[in-house]
């Protein structure tokens, strides 16, 4: 009789690979981007694009059937993070610290926006993002986006920096809020 070796416990702190056609299933269910009815298209491995449907209710001037910006604003946030976590393959919090948006045209009347972001660069704290905001024709965009978010790597509440898919966290010394505190946009 051969003699097997247990097997070993997986690792509880290991994070799946962020994948957001998966993910979109649970983050459009309710909340902000479910009542905005946000819809997944497409992804690569450092992009992301959504769609916001037309809606009657989201119009930004009753006389024309012309989607609001404040709606297009938050699909570019959304679609922004996502495309985070789809470079960094792994889900984790991020903060907005800037988006710019600059409006080039309203969207067609009664007409969908797809949102297609990319992150181009990211570091220790920070992500970069650029993208467009679109009805239908890539070369004829309704907006340009560029944005920078924080990548938070800690919790305050338990005092550990969250270092990355599979790794678990380590713990920081003094008030927990150290990962916070050097939050910056290089390299350091």
């Amino acid at each position: 009789m051969s003699k097997e070796e247990p097997s070993k416990p997986a690792n509880i702190n290991a994070m799946p690979r962020f994948d957001a056609r998966k993910a979109s299933k649970y983050f459009f269910l309710g909340g902000h981007t479910g009542w905005l009815g946000l819809k997944f298209n497409d992804q690569g491995d450092n992009w992301v694009e959504l769609e916001l449907p037309w809606r009657e209710d989201l119009l930004g001037e009753a006389d024309r059937e012309v989607l609001a910006s404040g709606p297009i604003f938050s699909l570019m946030d959304m679609a922004s993070g996502m495309a985070i976590w789809q470079t960094k393959q792994t889900f984790a919090p991020v903060a907005t610290l800037d988006l710019r948006v600059d409006y080039q045209r309203p969207a067609r009347e009664r007409s969908a926006v797809w949102g297609r972001v990319e992150c181009y660069r990211t570091t220790r704290s920070a992500a970069f993002v650029r993208g467009i905001a679109h009805d239908g024709d890539l070369d004829d965009p309704v907006a340009h986006i560029a944005g920078v978010f924080m990548t938070i790597g800690s919790d305050p509440r338990e005092g550990k920096v969250h270092s990355g898919p599979g790794n678990g966290s380590t713990d920081i010394s003094g008030d927990g809020h150290a990962a916070i505190n050097e939050a910056g946009t290089g390299d350091e």
